[in-house]
């Protein structure tokens, strides 16, 4: 069960997908800033496992195409790349499994195309309904008392030009920030005036780390020193036109079955997610059915407890679609 690459040509953009396994397909969708590289110890996994692990690089990530427009990062256009991708190697549904940006895409997915959803299982960033406001205005008033890299994101050239520097060098100090190894609402410490997103990151330690080595840092490195941050920073820019496109759903819950687990210190659930996420997540989410809390874990939870994490996904991806026994 060797990791193949391919291209695959959907929704008017060719997508770069990384694949390892035979069986029922599962698709995992990575954040910013990362490539289907973030998932390379799960698809051994759940390859082991008996399904069809399938990672794609997202558009304006690694070796997929990055569209110029703005209107192209929005999830509706992504979810049409995920739909023919499962077009293209010919299945009805399969599980998703998404973190970070990656988690939203998945639950507009399930509320978009729940026919082609079997089931869903998220890292970190649990599902939240639509809020009153868009996003931008939630974080220009919030990037009034402290620096929020939300709201600094999003003047186009700024960032793409800080980050694009060093892309190693940021990876690093991003990666560790996230973890559990720091606290990353210390960066809202700094003032919002004259501040960069470098400036407020801690500086990383030497790899190699418990949890990352410095080969697989190489690598995604590797895409990030070749594209630039642009594609991925769109994303944070398209929020907005995301909060437009999905008015229709400000009231629908999420229908296929669903598990959810998180690190105990990652960022988002104590600083991005609202006051109590877990109750706003069973309250929108009838079919959820577990979530796991893991110890000692960040942001990038898939890398920082990898064990643990492939257990839990394996033992859904059992329950979701059980692998034939042969006869």
């Amino acid at each position: 069960m060797e990791l193949t690459h391919r291209f695959v040509a959907t929704n008017g953009i060719r997508m770069h997908v990384a694949e390892q396994g035979e069986g029922h397909p599962v698709i995992f969708c990575h954040g910013f800033p990362h490539t289907w590289f973030i998932w390379h110890r799960q698809l051994a996994a759940v390859a082991a496992a008996g399904y069809r692990a399938i990672a794609p690089d997202l558009r304006g990530y690694g070796r997929t195409e990055a569209p110029a427009e703005l209107e192209a990062y929005t999830n509706r256009a992504v979810i049409d790349d995920l739909l023919g991708l499962l077009d293209d190697i010919g299945a009805e549904e399969a599980v998703f499994v998404g973190l970070d940006f990656g988690a939203a895409l998945v639950w507009e997915l399930a509320l978009r195309a729940p026919e082609r959803v079997r089931g869903i299982i998220v890292l970190n960033n649990p599902f939240a309904p639509r809020p009153p406001r868009a996003p931008s205005q939630l974080w220009a008033k919030a990037a009034q008392r402290h620096f929020l890299h939300l709201h600094y994101f999003q003047t186009p050239g700024v960032a793409d030009a800080e980050l694009g520097a060093d892309p190693r060098a940021f990876l690093a100090r991003v990666y560790y920030s996230l973890s559990a190894d720091y606290h990353y609402l210390d960066t809202w410490r700094f003032p919002p005036e004259g501040t960069g997103y470098l400036d407020v990151l801690p500086e990383a330690p030497p790899l190699p780390w418990g949890w990352l080595s410095g080969d697989e840092l190489d690598i995604l490195a590797k895409d990030f020193e070749r594209t630039g941050f642009t594609g991925g920073l769109n994303w944070y820019r398209a929020l907005d036109r995301n909060w437009e496109l999905t008015a229709d759903y400000a009231e629908a819950t999420v229908t296929p079955p669903t598990y959810f687990l998180y690190g105990d210190r990652d960022p988002d659930m104590e600083g991005f997610s609202g006051r109590d996420p877990l109750a706003t997540l069973r309250d929108n989410v009838p079919d959820l059915r577990d979530v796991t809390k893991i110890d000692g874990a960040g942001h990038l939870v898939q890398l920082e407890r990898s064990a643990e994490v492939n257990a839990l996904i394996t033992a859904h991806l059992r329950e979701l679609a059980p692998v034939p026994v042969p006869e």
